[in-house]
């Protein structure tokens, strides 16, 4: 039964998203359109002039991209699992309510994190339909370059979900966002290889999920080889997701049930 209800959780999420949808449209296309003039562009015709053989081969802004693609998923399924989950228990309250409903905490969080899934789709669509605007790749490579991101948004939301209902004020998230998300947005390969970090933190970028989506984005949009196998990649997302998703329902029970 947790699916249908989780399919109500998603409903209501949609029926409240109808009312903002016009300025998240805006927002969704005007950041690509902004990152990618400033430091596809701006930036792209420095390294370019530079390099001669690009990054990893290709141009700077066609290197940018995808990892950018990836990155802007990822941060969307981070402020999906930390602000809206904040308010859903602490600030509107709203979980509260949906339990007093049919609706149990596992079709609560599955509902949740299904909705963070379809923002993340939805940003990333508008990111993909922009990079073809910029003649990055082609429309097929585009939208090919999707599903990684679709994977890193959810095996980020997962886990970012679970932390924030241990949290009991706003800035256990920021310090989150400081020390965790912003350093894995500039630090996982998004604008330069990871082979130019220091050797010993290497590994670390290895081991955070945006690594994984950055690399098959670039090899989803480009052709270009991944350092890690795409299957690899795949399976290592998908337990972020799974082990996200558990520890978010523990957290939730917990949290909700007290």
């Amino acid at each position: 039964m947790a699916t249908p209800l989780a399919l109500r959780v998603v409903e209501a999420e949609a029926r409240v998203y109808r009312r903002v949808w016009k300025g998240s449209v805006v927002t969704s296309f005007l950041n690509p359109v902004l990152y990618l003039l400033a430091m596809g562009v701006g930036l792209g015709s420095l390294v370019d002039r530079n390099l001669p053989d690009g990054v990893a081969g290709v141009g700077y802004l066609a290197f940018l991209a995808p990892g950018l693609l990836a990155a802007t998923a990822m941060q969307t399924g981070a402020a999906e699992g930390a602000w809206k989950v904040m308010a859903g228990f602490k600030w509107r309250k709203t979980y509260q309510a949906v339990l007093a409903t049919p609706v149990t905490i596992e079709a609560l969080v599955l509902g949740v994190l299904t909705w963070a899934g379809v923002r993340v789709l939805m940003v990333t669509m508008v990111f993909a339909a922009v990079v073809v605007v910029f003649g990055v790749t082609s429309p097929v490579g585009a939208l090919a370059a999707v599903l990684p991101a679709m994977l890193v948004g959810l095996a980020t939301a997962a886990p970012v979900a679970g932390f924030t209902i241990r949290v009991d004020h706003d800035a256990g998230l920021t310090n989150l966002f400081r020390f965790g998300i912003v350093p894995m947005f500039l630090f996982s390969g998004t604008f330069f290889p990871v082979s130019q970090l220091p050797e010993l933190l290497r590994p670390v970028a290895f081991a955070v999920p945006l690594f994984h989506g950055v690399e098959m984005a670039r090899w989803a949009a480009l052709g270009l080889a991944p350092a890690v196998s795409p299957v690899a990649s795949v399976a290592y997302l998908l337990a972020w997701t799974v082990g996200g998703t558990w520890w978010a329902i523990r957290g939730f029970r917990r949290r909700l049930w007290r």
